[in-house]
């Protein structure tokens, strides 16, 4: 059973969290908590730690959030380069979305992501101020 503890990186964790939440159903799966605890505390514990990785995120200064990003990124099936055009091209990071956050706070989630997605781009240029 994968704990978060054990995933580097909140984006990563995210990432994880929002894998264990079917898209069709919004309902989270994970097999170990199934078998230690009813579903009802299985959704409500899942839904909190999920808004609550969402949200640290948002708390992190943006240039930790590169950081994080180039890391999660790196770790994906073919590599950094691949993986932020895909992200960029696709809005794949909409998927990351908790349900019932605000909406304002998805919005600033996803204006970062799209914002550090260009950075990442290889024809950006490297002479860009500190964010």
């Amino acid at each position: 059973m994968t704990t978060l503890a054990g995933i580097p990186g909140l984006l990563s964790r995210l990432t994880y969290i929002a894998s264990l939440r079917d898209l069709s159903s919004g309902r989270y799966e994970h097999a170990g908590l199934a078998a230690l605890y009813p579903d009802p505390a299985i959704q409500q514990a899942l839904e909190i730690c999920h808004e609550q990785v969402f949200e640290k995120i948002l708390e992190t200064p943006l240039a930790s959030q590169e950081a994080d990003l180039r890391k999660c990124l790196d770790a994906m099936q073919g590599g950094h380069d691949v993986s932020a055009v895909h992200w960029q091209r696709m809005e794949a990071y909409r998927v990351l979305l908790p349900e019932r956050a605000p909406d304002y706070l998805k919005e600033l989630f996803c204006s970062n992501l799209r914002a550090l997605l260009e950075m990442l781009q290889p024809n950006c240029s490297t002479a860009r101020s500190t964010l």
